[in-house]
């Protein structure tokens, strides 16, 4: 399920853009080697402070389990003010229904844990339904997506084809970058739909995901404690260091999660 998250909800949202930028960093830097800067285990840039919009994606505990980010193209974006080298000297496309899709990501880990409720291809289908559907209903009518091109074999995979691309492919860390064009229609939701057998409504209600967080946060692991599971995690040197890190924080999250709340 998809839980937006804008400037108008965001400070009902903290936890989870926590979760969110935790995850970025894992992905982009960890994986991914880009370049980018992660703090605390965090991956933030100054593209944050812009008031974006998130789409979410949550299991069926409120984890975070993708996410992705939306500009529009009319100020500051990312493929203007960082990746001007795919555009071969072309200016920047600038619409106000023209909007930029990036960070877009998918935690695979957590979801091929045993316990999970959902496969990595549906979440990264239901993410990307989830897109053209946030858009088709803001009246947005291009999406410019700066992905790799294993991204960019995902989109065509999942009957989500881009019509067309911008400038070149460029190296960025350890893969490329290429900003692919999506329009936003009735048949590209569909499609995306059916390939994975998505039915209903895939958005979250912001006060029941609220409410669900309240209710959870008294067993929430301590914050003091959290940031050192983060620590051993980044400062990890090998995979084997990682996996050791990672399995402790599941562990210690199970722990908190299984203890009774004051009030029982």
């Amino acid at each position: 399920m998809i839980l937006v998250i804008d400037a108008l909800n965001k400070h009902r949202f903290g936890g989870i853009l926590d979760e969110m930028y935790k995850l970025r960093a894992r992905v982009f830097r960890d994986r991914m080697g880009w370049d980018v800067l992660v703090r605390n285990g965090r991956e933030i840039d100054l593209f944050d402070q812009l008031d974006p919009a998130y789409l979410v994606a949550l299991d069926g505990a409120y984890n975070v389990v993708g996410c992705n980010r939306m500009l529009q193209t009319t100020g500051p974006h990312m493929l203007s003010d960082v990746f001007q080298d795919i555009l071969c000297g072309e200016p920047p496309l600038r619409s106000a229904t023209v909007w930029e899709n990036t960070r877009f990501c998918i935690d695979t880990e957590r979801l091929k844990r045993p316990d999970a409720d959902r496969t990595v291809s549906y979440a990264a289908c239901e993410l990307m339904a989830g897109i053209a559907e946030y858009a088709y209903d803001s009246g947005i009518s291009d999406v410019i997506s700066v992905v790799d091109p294993a991204m960019d074999r995902i989109l065509k995979r999942c009957d989500n084809a881009p019509y067309g691309y911008l400038g070149k492919t460029v190296q960025m860390g350890k893969t490329k970058a290429l900003a692919a064009l999506s329009d936003i229609t009735e048949e590209r939701i569909a499609r995306i739909r059916a390939f994975a057998g998505i039915t209903g409504d895939i958005f979250l209600d912001d006060d029941m995901v609220a409410d669900a967080i309240a209710e959870r946060a008294p067993l929430a692991m301590p914050m003091a404690l959290r940031d050192y599971c983060d620590a051993q995690i980044a400062e990890a040197t090998n995979e084997t260091e990682r996996e050791a890190a990672l399995a402790l924080q599941r562990e210690l999250a199970g722990m908190y999660r299984s203890q009774p709340s004051c009030d029982a």
